[in-house]
């Protein structure tokens, strides 16, 4: 089976971008200096490899182009015929023609360069005659620009194409336009083929796969054909001439559409008129006659006209006539079986008319034993299938031995019926086997060892569980409601708590001295400040200090009986404030975890937990402000930088 597969025919580059590809090419693969100790014979082979370079890439790019186009002589007939009505025959051969022309004369342009370069006899000469060789391979490039644009638009057209088998069981659906052809082979294959109102909606061959009788088949969806006389087929179209094409060049079976509805814009008269001028088209081909839009209008509804026209093609031609609805899909599985059958049975017919036939024949021998003598060799059958049988038919005699499958039978048959897995247990104690608890330890059922009043007992657990936790929460809630009101420390307990809180508060304070132990302290010496010390200060310095005592003494008495007024005045209501922080302090220290070592066994701990609080402090503060824009190398000394280098003055590794 020949498979065409144009979309593997690679872009043809138009003449500009063949010439920069060329050259640059050239540029890249040579040398492209000439330096002054060159010999001349050196400048020459220098020179020469260019332009054999440039000839040769030319003659490689256009061979490639020619050989990857099909040749209409060597394709099958029909995507010859399908290349004629598409693009024309003559304009693609004459486009690969001159391509083929163009390459013959780079060729000879290039060895004729070649030889003149052999006779040069200088840098400047050489250079001229590379530069005209590859000038004059451009300029005879750059004139083929209208066939390297031209096989360009039929490559991309040719990619869109699609992949038709000409040699494969195939379907081929034909018919005026819009009568349902397009509808029939969504409905019959995976093909998604635009369907519209209007006529024409078709316009290039579609193709569907499906499968029967495990085997692959291709439909083919045609454009419309119009009523033209194949006699002047200048008068169709390319979209009628490509459905005329396929009918013309395939083997296979011919789907005419014949619309019966009353909105169709062409005539049952002029349908038949189009079959018959199709008849030599259809020569050799299996025909079936597809009645469409039977749910808008049945052939018994016809006029009698209307039928004997029917009937002259059906009837009198032994073609078959199905009436077919794709709207209902009344009949398009029946139309889809009878093509089929009928293609399948015309090939197998052809097959064995062909001239094949007779040459595998002759070449097959059916041996024909005869008898050698008069013995009657009855059939022998073995004893174990005549008890085989006889068991079987026995009823009363004996009973048969019954098997899962009689079960199944019995039971509903294969899906609905289960056998018990517990009928091939083989345990201790058959008592055992279809317990509701099929779960065996040491060979001992584990139903055996569960208690029958568990859920009872677990009620019981589960009530008495709630009553404890009511008790516990009301006794929370009264404490709650104790340390509220102050009233859960008598005097010694609240002289005990003072007690600790101040022998906390000395801990505290050791712990600082322990912790700042290694830095220099500030001592600050002590002076005792007295009037007597301050006369002598001042005799000293030669100041008089006579009467200083007495006034200084006046001063301090005005000043204490001042004071004294003014604490009498606010002693009643700083007694009764004191008295409501006192209680409110109480009711808070017992309220709050006091301050110090939160969850912690010792003050040992508590310093430990210090520290890595610092420790991990200074990290966040370390990378609080690290981002993309800073230039920063934590690693001093990356190991993928550094490894495996010596040191100055080190020679012992490397």
């Amino acid at each position: 089976m020949v498979n065409y597969n144009f979309k593997e025919i690679h872009v043809v580059p138009n003449a500009k971008e063949f010439v920069d590809i060329v050259l640059s090419r050239t540029q890249r693969k040579t040398p492209t200096v000439v330096h002054k100790r060159y010999q001349i014979g050196r400048i020459r082979n220098f020179y020469m490899r260019k332009v054999k370079y440039t000839q040769s890439t030319i003659h490689e790019r256009l061979s490639h182009i020619i050989d990857n186009f099909p040749r209409v002589d060597d394709i099958h007939p029909f995507y010859a015929d399908l290349i004629h009505v598409l693009y024309d025959r003559e304009h693609y051969k004459l486009a690969l023609g001159q391509l083929n022309t163009a390459k013959h004369l780079v060729d000879n342009l290039g060895k004729n360069y070649v030889k003149l370069l052999k006779y040069g006899d200088s840098l400047f000469r050489c250079k001229a005659l590379k530069r005209a060789a590859l000038g004059r391979m451009c300029t005879i490039m750059k004139k083929q620009d209208v066939s390297l644009k031209y096989l360009e638009q039929v490559r991309q057209h040719l990619s869109r194409l699609p992949s038709i088998d000409p040699n494969t069981r195939t379907l081929i659906l034909t018919g005026f336009p819009n009568v349902g052809k397009s509808s029939f082979i969504n409905n019959v294959s995976r093909a998604k083929v635009d369907v519209q109102p209007y006529p024409f909606t078709t316009k290039s061959i579609f193709v569907g796969h499906m499968d029967y009788k495990y085997l692959r088949w291709q439909v083919l969806d045609t454009p419309g054909i119009l009523d033209h006389p194949l006699q002047v087929l200048d008068e169709c179209n390319n979209i009628e001439m490509q459905a005329i094409t396929a009918l013309a060049h395939i083997h296979s079976c011919v789907l005419f559409f014949l619309d019966l509805s009353p909105h169709c814009e062409h005539s049952i008269a002029k349908q038949i008129h189009l079959f018959n001028f199709l008849q030599p088209i259809f020569a050799n081909k299996p025909i079936v006659v597809v009645a469409s839009k039977h749910d808008l209008r049945t052939i018994e509804e016809l006029d009698d006209e209307e039928k004997q026209l029917v009937k002259s093609i059906t009837e009198a031609k032994n073609i078959p006539l199905i009436p077919m609805s794709n709207l209902t899909e009344e009949g398009v599985n029946t139309v889809k079986t009878v093509s089929c059958d009928l293609l399948l049975e015309f090939r197998v017919q052809s097959k064995l008319k062909s001239n094949k036939v007779e040459s595998i024949a002759n070449r097959m021998f059916v041996a024909k034993p005869t008898k050698r003598d008069n013995k009657n060799r009855p059939v022998f059958i073995p004893k174990s299938v005549v008890d085989k049988r006889r068991g079987d038919q026995m009823t009363d005699v004996a009973v048969k031995r019954r098997t899962l499958k009689d079960f199944e039978r019995e039971h509903g048959g294969a899906g609905v019926f289960q056998f018990d897995m517990r009928d091939h247990w083989k345990l201790d104690n058959p008592e055992w086997q279809f317990d509701h608890v099929p779960e065996i330890l040491n060979g001992q059922n584990v139903l055996d060892w569960i208690d029958p009043e568990i859920e009872k007992r677990l009620e019981e657990l589960e009530r008495e569980e709630e009553r404890l936790e009511a008790e516990e929460e009301a006794k929370f809630n009264e404490s709650m409601e104790d340390d509220a009101n102050g009233s859960s420390l008598d005097e010694d307990e609240q002289d005990l708590y003072d007690a600790v809180t101040l022998k906390r508060g000395s801990m505290m304070d050791e712990a600082r001295v322990r912790k700042n132990g290694n830095k220099p302290g500030f001592f600050r010496r002590t002076m005792v400040r007295s009037l007597a010390n301050f006369e002598t200060h001042l005799s000293e310095l030669g100041i008089k200090t006579e009467g200083i005592t007495e006034r200084v003494n006046r001063a301090r008495s005005k000043s204490r009986e001042k004071s004294a007024r003014g604490r009498k005045r606010a002693r009643s209501t700083d007694e009764k404030a004191a008295s409501e922080a006192r209680s409110r302090s109480r009711s808070r220290t017992l309220s709050v975890k006091p301050h110090g070592r939160e969850g912690l066994r010792n003050v040992k701990q508590k310093i430990a937990a210090l520290k890595l609080g610092h420790k991990s402090q200074f990290k966040r503060n370390k990378y609080a402000r690290s981002g993309p824009g800073d230039h920063r190398v934590f690693d001093f000394m990356p190991k993928h930088l550094f490894t495996g280098k010596r040191g100055i003055g080190k020679t012992d590794r490397r």
